[in-house]
């Protein structure tokens, strides 16, 4: 892997010779390149090298200090900063998997499906676990959400795979409240409350 390739960019090279204000398309095609370097590399550990020189690149540029009249170009320059960081969380950030059903094996040897099926949608599950992990009500909160979130996929009957996009997805909700099921789970159980204390109280 070539740990240089994003200094190697069009946009380095523009803001290197710090003339060109136009920056706007290399930006996106520099921000491209991390995204893909991020998601397709299959070496993480390379990719967090990278990023980390590029990010030393980016933060002792001497464009950072140019004149008024070139601010523009140090501006995109601290927005490309800014978006390695940010990707550099991303790859350190607890991925917790998607949902596969758990195929029943033919074979006794191997274990066999779980008798319990999770039927809701695969990112309801995602917010009930990490809810569940932010609670800390399992072994004290010292269960690292990597542990705990296959051992629930397991419980429902489902297999993980690399799904922190449904965790990206949650977050990115506009909504003054975020946690959809779990608020809805809420209101259900409030309501089956209530119910039954008006069949309590006819009862009487």
């Amino acid at each position: 892997m070539n740990y240089f390739l994003l200094a190697e960019t069009d946009f380095f090279r523009r803001i290197n010779e710090a003339g060109d204000c136009n920056m706007e398309k290399a930006y996106t095609a520099f921000a491209t390149q991390v995204i893909e370097l991020c998601i397709g590399s299959p070496d993480t550990n390379r990719t967090i090298i990278a990023l980390a020189y590029i990010e030393i690149e980016l933060q002792h540029h001497p464009v950072r200090n140019l004149p008024e009249e070139k601010k523009e170009i140090a501006n995109y320059v601290s927005k490309a900063l800014s978006f390695v960081r940010k990707m550099q969380k991303f790859l350190v950030a607890p991925q917790v998997s998607p949902l596969i059903p758990i195929q029943t094996s033919t074979n006794t040897n191997e274990n066999t499906a779980s008798p319990l099926q999770w039927t809701g949608n695969a990112i309801d599950l995602v917010e009930l676990i990490y809810g569940i992990n932010e609670m800390g009500c399992i072994n004290n909160g010292n269960m690292p959400l990597k542990q705990l979130a296959p051992l629930l996929y397991k419980i429902f009957g489902v297999e993980s795979k690399d799904c922190y996009r449904f965790y990206i997805d949650i977050k990115r909700r506009k909504n003054e409240s975020r946690t959809y099921f779990l608020d809805k789970m809420q209101e259900k159980l409030n309501e089956k409350m209530l119910r039954d204390e008006e069949m309590e109280r006819m009862r009487r």
